[in-house]
């Protein structure tokens, strides 16, 4: 049988950094340590409408958990909500035992847009995140050659494409030295390989630097594909939650795959029945 474009990209790209199991995370980040991330009971309203009710979560440090659902359920709200961009209407959040009252260091939120400066340079861009400002060059030079984009760092945003426009915008990420990072959607508007490359990426780079993330995605096999946990957000509560125990990196050919893939899916789709 003739390799699939997934598996000859797949294995182009695992040359590059070695890949951990989850075994292996599992011994770096205790069940019995305290969770990088703690929410309770919190509610958000706008107006009349409450888009997030009484919703709790805990995300242990090193973790990679998806949220998927529906348009206007409540994700990106919740992420806002993470990274101090918006205030709880009740409740509490709590980034390593610290509550979130605005924004603060240990969180960094990438979008779908990339959000860069088009009159800054892409290194400007991405030393803007350091939180040392004596090591942002620095840092961002580290950060830009993890992405693969360190000869691009003196070019103008303008001429990047958008696959390369994201990695500056996940290397700012990276520069920031945040242990937590939200991803909004931050694939939805590549084509497919783009996306395929991205993914791979931003688990290798969570294997390699093991800080936490948060991803929200309406793609069901992207959230299978990267994370330890799928969480369903239906109506501003978390209505199902999938541990994936399926080995790195994930094979999305095999049986096990489609039929987690199918679950999920099913369960999304479900409300509408």
């Amino acid at each position: 049988m003739a390799p699939t474009l997934e598996s000859e990209l797949s294995a182009r790209l695992n040359k590059e950094i070695p890949m951990q199991t989850l075994e292996t995370r599992e011994i770096l980040r205790p069940s019995d340590h305290a969770p990088l991330l703690r929410v309770h009971s919190v509610s958000k309203r706008f107006g009349e409408r409450e888009v997030l009710h009484r919703l709790d979560l805990t995300v242990q440090e090193g973790e990679m958990v998806a949220i998927v659902g529906k348009s206007g359920c409540g994700k990106s709200t919740l992420l806002r909500l993470l990274a101090g961009l918006e205030k709880p209407n009740e409740g509490t959040i709590a980034v390593d035992s610290n509550l979130v009252n605005g924004r603060n260091r240990s969180t960094r939120l990438m979008f779908q847009d990339s959000a860069l400066l088009p009159w800054n340079s892409v290194l400007e861009n991405v030393a803007l995140a350091a939180p040392d400002r004596t090591r942002k060059r620095e840092l961002a030079l580290e950060a830009l050659r993890q992405v693969g984009l360190v000869h691009r760092a003196h070019d103008w945003p303008a001429i990047l494409s958008g696959g390369q426009r994201q990695r500056v915008a996940l290397a700012r990420a990276l520069a920031s030295e945040a242990r937590l990072i939200l991803f909004d959607e931050p694939l939805g508007a590549l084509d497919a390989l783009t996306r395929l490359e991205m993914q791979n990426l931003i688990e290798k780079l969570w294997q390699q630097r093991g800080f936490t993330a948060i991803l929200v995605t309406h793609d069901v096999e992207e959230a299978a594909a990267l994370a330890d946990r799928v969480l369903l957000m239906q109506h501003g509560e978390f209505g199902y939650e999938s541990l994936v125990s399926l080995s790195r990196p994930r094979d999305r050919a095999s049986t096990a795959f489609a039929a987690l893939k199918t679950e999920i899916l099913s369960r999304v789709l479900a409300e509408d029945r």
